[in-house]
């Protein structure tokens, strides 16, 4: 396996497809090949000792720090989501929730930590229909009704307690230093809080933190200051958890949400609890793929669909060819139709996750697919077995110096949650609330499909896309990796292991490499602008409805060889960074 590449590459992709026989290639797919003769080498960065990628600089920064001073992976994770708070505040958070994966070396043991939101107790199945029945967009989305119970600090606090070495005084001290003292305006920064307005400024007291004193914007290079959010901060490095969902922070919390409408109690954030999983395994061309069981669907369907893609010889169909792109497609299809009927919170609904991972299963997924025509949704059905969600998700990747590695994933769903600062407090609020099925068979805000084992229920966990993965080669971490994206995360973190472990690319080539995603329905292949037109029409003459897309995701990538460890931020957005030591 290659991890470091500085010349540009051969990548000579029909040669290897002449060899096939004629039901994979034909004359169109042969000719497309001679397109990617060369691809230019993209260079990851390279450290000895310990690394993290994360979506914003400063916070990879502070979480590099940590390392530094002898922090292992989850030290320095946690430093990093609380700094995201601070500084990335449409995606990170301590109003919302996420998944982290925590590998730990010395036992060759990897932990799923669930901080997922909950419902309020009071939650109920129609809670977001009309009288007509029909479910009201706004109500979960941006009113009180939307915010999730909260389980970020909780989660940050169990796995610093149990897997890291640090303090919360010592690894929130970045972050509470940068809410205090300010941070300049990136361009990123201030194009997001334009750009979304009126959304965070309906709520004064959005409006008071992130707009100017007379409603101007801030502009590149402004000073934002957040008072209210270091005093938040600093009474979870003060007490823990409990400086949040108890005292002053919970009170403050509780009457912000009932003010604009919600349900949420004291109690509800008294009560939240954190949840350690087992994660979901699978085995992809002899490497083993570790990621985030249910209430994620992420890890299962990735599993699935490289179970599926295990039956045919991508590696010789070549990368992002059409032929290659087709079978992607076509695994996507059928797992987001699974995605729809089977995944739920596990606490409510026996969720099938062995029958929905099982190699014999995904034989006969893959004995549906037709080499060179797409199979319609409307043709595909949840197998027999025994708009899309906010793109504003945030993921990082942490690896020390001992070998324990940490993927993390968390989120406020849409771009700066409900836009809701609870008054008091500076804390952005989510609304995760949308994430349920309001009302089964009847698409979210963001076109995806679900039924009753994702119906609201009180104290439930909805249904994420967030997909931590690590990739094992040898029993030892390989590739680190995730993605923000909504319901495109599951594909976008498929095609970085694809892209490595099928077309030998390195981290960062793998990173850069044009994109596509299917989710079932709606019956719509969506590909990266940057993707060949030739590749694109053939895929039209296969069948498929394709939509050209802007960039798609954000990953943040770790790749761990013995030549080193290398990583890469994801070029799509703008302000993240990798660094090591």
């Amino acid at each position: 396996m290659r991890a470091f590449k500085t010349l540009l590459v051969a990548m000579s992709i029909a040669a290897p497809l002449v060899t096939l026989s004629s039901a994979f290639v034909s004359p169109a797919q042969a000719k497309e090949a001679s397109i990617y003769s060369h691809m230019a080498t993209a260079q990851p960065i390279w450290a000895k000792h310990g690394m993290v990628s994360s979506q914003e600089a400063l916070a990879t920064q502070a979480g590099v720090e940590i390392l530094k001073q002898g922090g292992n992976a989850v030290d320095a994770a946690v430093a990093v989501g609380f700094s995201l708070a601070v500084t990335l505040p449409r995606a990170g958070n301590i109003g919302g929730g996420g998944f982290m994966l925590v590998h730990l070396a010395e036992q060759n043991r990897t932990i799923a930590i669930d901080y997922r939101e909950m419902a309020p107790s009071k939650a109920h199945k129609d809670i977001f229909l009309n009288e007509q029945g029909e479910p009201v967009a706004a109500l979960s989305r941006e009113h009180g009704l939307a915010v999730g119970v909260p389980g970020t600090v909780m989660g940050m606090e169990l796995a610093l307690q149990k897997y890291g070495t640090m303090t919360m005084k010592q690894v929130t001290e970045a972050a509470i230093k940068m809410a205090k003292n300010g941070i300049s305006v990136t361009p990123d920064l201030s194009t997001s809080l334009t750009g979304l307005k009126r959304r965070i400024a309906q709520w004064p007291s959005s409006a008071e933190i992130f707009y100017k004193a007379d409603g101007s914007d801030y502009q590149v290079g402004d000073l934002l200051k957040q008072p209210e959010l270091a005093h938040s901060l600093s009474l979870i490095a003060q007490k823990g958890s409990e400086g949040f969902y108890q005292g002053e922070t919970a009170e403050k919390l509780v009457a912000a949400i009932q003010d604009a409408g919600g349900i949420m109690t004291l109690d509800d954030l008294k009560n939240y609890k954190v949840v350690e999983r087992k994660p979901v395994q699978g085995d992809y061309r002899g490497y083993q793929v570790v990621s985030m069981p249910p209430p994620s669907s992420g890890g299962v369907h990735i599993i699935e669909m490289l179970n599926i893609l295990e039956q045919f010889p991508i590696d010789k169909l070549g990368h992002n060819t059409a032929a290659t792109l087709h079978l992607m497609t076509e695994s996507m299809r059928r797992a987001y139709a699974d995605r729809s009927e089977y995944l739920g919170d596990p606490d409510f609904y026996k969720v099938p996750v062995q029958a929905l991972i099982n190699k014999d299963y995904a034989k006969k997924l893959a004995s549906q697919i037709a080499i060179n025509k797409a199979t319609p949704s409307s043709e595909v059905k949840p197998g027999n077995i025994a708009p899309y969600e906010s793109k504003q998700t945030t993921h990082y990747s942490v690896v020390d110096q001992w070998g324990n590695a940490v993927s993390n994933t968390y989120t406020l769903n849409f771009s700066y949650g409900s836009g809701l600062v609870a008054k008091g407090t500076g804390i952005l609020l989510n609304n995760e609330m949308d994430d349920f099925s309001a009302k089964p068979g009847t698409p979210n805000g963001y076109g995806l499909v679900g039924g009753d084992a994702n119906a609201v229920e009180g104290n439930k966990r909805p249904l994420s896309s967030m997909s931590p993965t690590i990739v094992m080669k040898d029993g030892k971490p390989f590739i680190i990796t995730g993605s923000p994206g909504g319901s495109r995360i599951i594909n976008t973190t498929m095609q970085i292991i694809m892209n490595v472990i099928d077309h030998d690319l390195n981290i960062a080539e793998a990173t850069a490499a044009p994109r596509i995603h299917h989710q079932w329905l709606p019956d719509l292949l969506r590909v990266e602008h940057t993707l060949n037109r030739d590749t694109i029409e053939l895929l039209r003459a296969k069948g498929h409805k394709v939509k050209i897309n802007n960039a798609m995701g954000s990953t943040q990538s770790i790749m761990v060889t013995d030549e080193g460890i290398f990583g890469a931020s994801d070029p799509r957005r703008a302000g993240s960074e990798t660094l090591g030591y």
